[in-house]
């Protein structure tokens, strides 16, 4: 019954995301406002991890499952794709790159920061 209740708690932010994408007119996808909601309510102590953390866990262990419909939903649009694909090849492989590399300078930039403020 506790992963019922986290799983209706995480869906209640992504319905307040939902209310928010039709009030504001800006091209943010309703699930990105949810995210900052929940962010914005765990940061503040509105929400308690322990309230959504076991159900959060379990959606990020099947999220690779989630990709599967995505992916059959390329192959049946292969015709509109064949044109284009090897920009998009290019195009995928770069932003990989690109977000590898950032995500690694950031990480790095907060170790130190981390190992400054514990040695003092």
């Amino acid at each position: 019954m506790k992963y019922v209740k986290q799983f209706w708690i995480i869906l209640l932010f992504c319905a307040l995301g939902e209310g928010l994408r039709v009030l504001l007119p800006l091209p943010i996808p309703a699930s990105v406002y949810g995210l900052i909601l929940l962010l914005a309510a765990l940061l503040t102590g509105i929400m308690k991890l322990e309230r959504v953390e076991e159900t959060a866990d379990f959606l990020v262990e099947i999220m690779p499952v989630m990709f599967i419909p995505a992916g059959v939903g390329l192959l049946t649009a292969w015709g509109a794709l064949k044109p284009i694909w090897l920009p998009v090849v290019v195009i995928t492989i770069l932003t990989t790159v690109i977000v590898m590399v950032v995500t690694g300078r950031v990480t790095q930039f907060v170790i130190r920061k981390d190992r400054k403020k514990t040695e003092k």
